[in-house]
């Protein structure tokens, strides 16, 4: 979509240039301090249309915005020892801080004057953001450290009014060309990645949207598949999956006239027409972690834009000693970090190619992932189709003989330019023998 569309461009350009200029000049704080505001006017839009479709068909929606929001540190703690009048006025107390939750909604906030909309914004609505799902939850868990540090009033609200024309622009769009509403926290991030040229800390890149849509529809995920990415950066493979699956379901349940978008794929977006059991069949199913909280937050919030209230992405390194699951998903979809090594001494131990380079223990603990008759499409360098060296050899051999290689397809050298001009291809295998398996006869017949 954004390369096709000028104008989208230009507004991006546009929001990049007000970041830098307003002082935040790390870009992947700016894309987080974008992304937080890509959020707040989502789920507000979400809100919106939930509860208008659900007045469309006669019901009540409940709105996440219904009701009063007390922040965390000011809620009425009963203790053992206190009397029933001690109790009545913490509850008294309490009341104090109550918050509208209406006045945290963007589509009310953004009218607001700019000193103004800065101390509520700020003070109020990122706090009931960082709260959403109670205290109990893996967001609030992850969002915990988050700050937000738009410094200047007219910064915010110079940002707000670029990113209201960013949706229109995508809603415009996606009326004229029958596009579904994609991954538009995706898009802008690719966006402004694009703006640095650089691959940002560890070495991450997002994955472009038409080479996850054709990695979904090589391994087909269905409803109720268990479904991780080791390596999930902003959560595009996850999304992907997520977006086929809503798709197929769609096709089933009889819906006529999807049309290809402008990537040739056939997909539909949200999941609305999905009764409340498969939704919570698919929220289950999507499990991806990453080594830098910031993306851990960026995912999270972008498989919130897209309708899955409670996505399981975590803090972990997945190479690591303290990672122990093993055959646990019928899907893995990855493009792990190629640059790298890690220290020696925290490799997990189930992992046996005796290597520190972190592209062959990616595939080698994709491998371990994988339930039997588990699929796995994953991008690799190609230096790990063609390396000389005994760890290269041995994983080659374990692809051969343990799976079922059914496919290698080489991708054109500037794919995943301007971040690396690396050469790269997609590997597609079946796991058919586990690891403390006798191989009576090697498992690939044909690539």
């Amino acid at each position: 979509m954004l390369q096709n569309n000028p104008e989208l461009k230009s507004k991006i350009d546009q929001l990049w240039n007000k970041f830098w200029s307003g002082g935040i000049s790390n870009p992947l704080t700016a894309i987080e301090q974008i992304t937080y505001l890509l959020f707040m006017k989502r789920l507000d839009e979400l809100d919106l249309k939930r509860q208008a479709d659900a007045e469309f068909i006669g019901e009540r929606c409940a709105s996440k915005f219904d009701g009063r929001w007390i922040p965390p540190e000011y809620r009425a703690r009963r203790e053992e020892k206190d009397t029933d009048a001690e109790w009545a006025k913490k509850l008294e107390d309490e009341k104090r801080y109550e918050i509208d939750k209406q006045t945290l909604r963007w589509s009310e906030f953004k009218r607001m004057q700019a000193e103004e909309m800065l101390q509520h914004v700020q003070g109020k609505v990122f706090p009931f953001l960082k709260d959403l799902n109670g205290t109990e939850s893996n967001f609030t868990h992850h969002m915990k450290n988050a700050v937000f540090i738009i410094p200047k009033p007219a910064l915010l609200v110079e940002a707000v009014k670029t990113i209201d024309d960013i949706f229109e622009v995508i809603e415009r769009d996606s009326r004229e060309n029958g596009q579904a509403f994609q991954d538009i926290q995706g898009d802008v991030y690719e966006m402004l990645l694009s703006e640095i040229a650089t691959a940002g800390k560890n070495g991450q890149f997002r994955t472009p949207r038409h080479i996850i849509k054709l990695m979904a529809d090589l391994v087909r995920p269905q409803l109720g598949h268990k479904i991780a990415d080791p390596a999930c950066g902003s959560g595009g493979f996850l999304l992907g999956a997520y977006q086929y699956i809503v798709t197929q379901l769609a096709i089933k349940a009889g819906t006529k006239d999807l049309a290809p978008d402008e990537d040739g794929f056939v997909r539909t977006s949200v999941a609305a027409t999905l009764t409340e059991k498969a939704q919570a069949i698919l929220a289950s199913s999507l499990w991806g972690y990453d080594i830098d909280a910031t993306m851990v937050r960026l995912g999270l919030m972008n498989l919130m834009m897209h309708g899955i209230d409670e996505p399981h992405i975590d803090y972990k390194d997945t190479l690591s000693k303290s990672y122990t699951e093993e055959s646990e998903y019928d899907i893995v979809m990855a493009n792990p970090p190629f640059t790298g090594s890690i220290d020696k001494g925290d490799i997990n131990e189930a992992l046996q190619l005796g290597t520190t380079k972190t592209e062959l223990l990616f595939v080698e603990n994709i491998y371990r992932l994988l339930k039997k008759g588990g699929t796995a499409c994953v991008i690799v360098p190609q230096g790990v189709l063609f390396g000389s060296g005994g760890a290269f050899k041995t994983l080659r051999q374990l692809l051969v003989e343990r799976c079922d290689l059914k496919a290698v397809i080489t991708l054109p050298s500037g794919v995943f330019k301007p971040y690396a001009g690396v050469s790269t291809a997609i590997l597609l295998f079946t796991k058919v023998w586990g690891p403390k398996d006798k191989v009576t006869q090697p498992a690939t017949e044909h690539v």
